[in-house]
């Protein structure tokens, strides 16, 4: 009865601990997500398409996606949204007073959608990346970034 009685503790402390460890995933998810939400609105340089852009709105949520909407003067509205699962790398081409950031995925995982294009129409693509202006933004900030879009990514495939 004993060895009984050890082994219901022990299956009780394994799973007491699975249960902390999934909330501790979920915290540190959420986290990541919002560090990385912060610091692309901090440096979003919405001066690189001033004249053409009305309004901008760019999410990184919890759930694991980002998402950039784009609003124009015209009326044409263009969205991408990729989930973090398909992150694969970062490129930033400029320099730290203006560029443009590449979130690569790892196939044409990016959903672009364009609306009230008076040229070509409403059109729905995929692409393999999403460019987001920065401005003012430091190497380290770049590394950052960098290092939990790639912890995000490993956090999600682990949650499937």
């Amino acid at each position: 009865m004993k060895k009984f009685t050890l082994s219901l503790k022990m299956f009780f402390f394994l799973l007491l601990s699975l249960v902390f460890m999934a909330f501790a995933t979920k915290i540190s998810l959420d986290e990541d997500t919002a560090f990385i939400q912060k610091m692309l609105a901090e440096h979003y340089d919405d001066t690189q398409e001033s004249s053409l852009l009305k309004k901008y709105e760019l999410n990184v949520t919890n759930t694991g996606f980002c998402r950039y909407k784009r609003f124009f003067s015209s009326g044409k509205v263009e969205y991408f949204s990729f989930n973090l699962k398909k992150f694969k790398d970062i490129d930033y081409l400029g320099n730290d007073k203006q560029g443009r950031l590449y979130l690569h995925t790892k196939g044409d995982d990016v959903i672009v959608q364009t609306y009230n294009d008076r040229k070509n129409g409403d059109i729905d693509s995929m692409a393999s990346y999403m460019v987001i202006p920065l401005k003012n933004i430091e190497p380290q900030d770049l590394i950052n970034i960098s290092e939990r879009l790639v912890k995000t990514n490993a956090q999600l495939l682990v949650q499937k």
